[in-house]
């Protein structure tokens, strides 16, 4: 065998092993893509999923609006902070600032923990300051309520 028939098969089993190697890198490159692909699918599920949660608690309020099951403030709170968790537009927001209105009108008001912890004169003092508000934001706040009824975001 001559130099240049050694220098040929080496060149070529370099070749070869090369080959080998790319189409190793390029299978855990396919299989990378392909996993990642799946973990995408599996979270825009979630989010699909959280979304149609949301969506749903909404209209859940929305329905409840008018009766004794939930006060006027608690539900602006509510689907307001349901709106912004969804990630809503602007005009959106403005659709329904009623919900927001109420919402930054009673903000002042303790909950949980610290309106346990006030006395009941407090608690009948801010009693008034919402319900005082409820009846401005009334009429808004229904209407508010029957428009958002069967909507998606």
């Amino acid at each position: 065998m001559s130099v240049w028939q050694g220098l040929a098969v080496v060149g070529a089993v370099v070749i070869l092993i090369l080959a080998v190697v790319a189409g190793v890198l390029q299978y855990k490159v396919h299989r990378l893509n392909r996993a990642r692909k799946a973990q995408q699918q599996e979270l825009e599920a979630a989010s699909e999923a959280q979304r149609e949660r949301i969506n749903k608690s909404i209209q859940v309020i929305a329905h409840s609006v008018g009766s004794n099951d939930i006060t006027l403030t608690e539900a602006s709170i509510r689907i307001s902070v349901l709106l912004d968790s969804l990630g809503v537009e602007d005009p959106v927001r403005e659709e329904f600032s009623a919900f927001y209105e109420l919402k930054t009108a009673t903000e002042h008001i303790p909950i949980l923990q610290a309106w346990k912890d006030l006395s009941t004169k407090q608690k009948f003092k801010y009693d008034r300051d919402r319900t005082t508000q409820e009846q401005f934001h009334e009429k808004a706040v229904v209407e508010a309520a029957k428009r958002i009824r069967g909507r998606q975001f």
